[in-house]
């Protein structure tokens, strides 16, 4: 998806009925995995609300055995990212757009 428009590879009709699943990835990745698997679009959003939600987890493991000091400042912080993060892809999902997410987007687990 580098040079070519964000949208190319799914169909009108499969955004028009999975904006929903799409939006709903970024909340809870795991419904729109089981009820939209055919779904290129909402596969895309599962895959960005899966990766949010690995970095989620990750950064709030490694805050935990950080000094204090350092605690009381990373911790809100990457969660402020990753709210910030979740409410960009749920307004590209609403949007019917398929745009990776900053930092995070260019990685690939669902295939």
């Amino acid at each position: 998806m580098d040079n070519q428009q964000p949208n190319a590879e799914f169909t009108k009709e499969d955004i028009y009925k999975n904006k929903g699943m799409a939006v709903l990835a970024y909340i809870i990745f795991l419904i729109p995995l089981l009820a939209a698997r055919e779904s290129k679009f909402a596969k895309f959003h599962t895959n960005q609300g899966l990766l949010l939600f690995i970095a989620g987890v990750a950064l709030n493991i490694i805050s935990q055995i950080m000094p204090a000091m350092i605690y009381l400042i990373l911790v809100p912080l990457a969660n402020l990212a990753i709210f910030v993060l979740a409410i960009l892809g749920i307004i590209n999902a609403a949007k019917g757009e398929a745009n990776p997410l900053p930092l995070i987007g260019g990685i690939v687990i669902l295939k």
